[in-house]
């Protein structure tokens, strides 16, 4: 009898370590929601799939989960019946991904603990926003030298817009051969640099470790450029 109900604890503990393996468990909590439904999503072609849902109380918590076979990015989004859009952008791994926001900067308050991806690709994000404030400050002296009919003006905005759009480029191709072993790496091919030269897509592509290149991302990124080259 003894023997029967350690191998049955033993069975169980297997079991549901089976269960949690594949799994993506998404919880958090929205300071200051007293009531709302919050989705788990993830892009499905070109719409946004909802995965799971809960409806949020008082106690502003809330506890989702996905299967997932590989890292990839999930949105947390909601729905608190206005025109606003409540969404967060995350990269998810099989595990706890832990996620604390309000309820008033549902988007720009969101602090993220999870995945090693997620900690990648806010360190890309933290360099892109420099670029996109400098492309704002660009498009204001653009706008002021057409107003202005600054001919001089106007071509050095376009030269420096345009170096600075080669600079972004090459950054995030340099950034994705660093994060070789990241899910991030064709994530990022495939978001900043599908519009760009193939070479650059094929040098990522070519840098990525076996592990990535197996991933939904590392596929998605060779079909991808391997509809390219056959259009070419």
């Amino acid at each position: 009898m003894q023997k029967l109900l350690i191998l049955l604890s033993v069975c169980f503990l297997f079991s549901c370590g089976n269960e949690t393996s594949d799994t993506l468990i998404v919880k958090g909590t929205i300071k200051g929601l007293k009531k709302g439904t919050v989705y788990l999503k993830k892009a499905n072609d070109s719409t946004l799939a909802i995965i799971d849902s809960i409806l949020v109380g008082k106690d502003s918590n809330f506890r989702l989960q996905t299967t997932i076979e590989s890292p990839e990015v999930f949105y947390l989004s909601l729905d608190k019946n206005d025109s606003d859009e409540n969404r967060i952008t995350f990269f998810g791994d099989k595990g706890i991904t832990e996620i604390n926001t309000t309820l008033k900067q549902f988007t720009y308050d969101a602090e993220i603990k999870g995945s090693k991806q997620q900690e990648t690709l806010e360190e890309y994000l933290s360099m892109n926003s420099k670029f996109k404030n400098k492309n704002l400050e660009l498009i204001k002296e653009s706008f002021e030298a057409l107003k202005d009919n600054d001919t001089a003006l106007i071509n050095q905005t376009e030269k420096t817009y345009k170096n600075l759009e080669k600079r972004k480029y090459l950054y995030t191709v340099n950034f994705a051969i660093s994060n070789n072993d990241s899910e991030v790496a064709p994530y990022l091919a495939l978001t900043e640099l599908y519009n760009t030269n193939i070479k650059f897509l094929d040098i990522v592509n070519d840098t990525l470790t076996p592990r990535v290149k197996a991933s939904n991302y590392g596929k998605e990124l060779q079909r991808f450029i391997d509809k390219i080259k056959k259009e070419e």
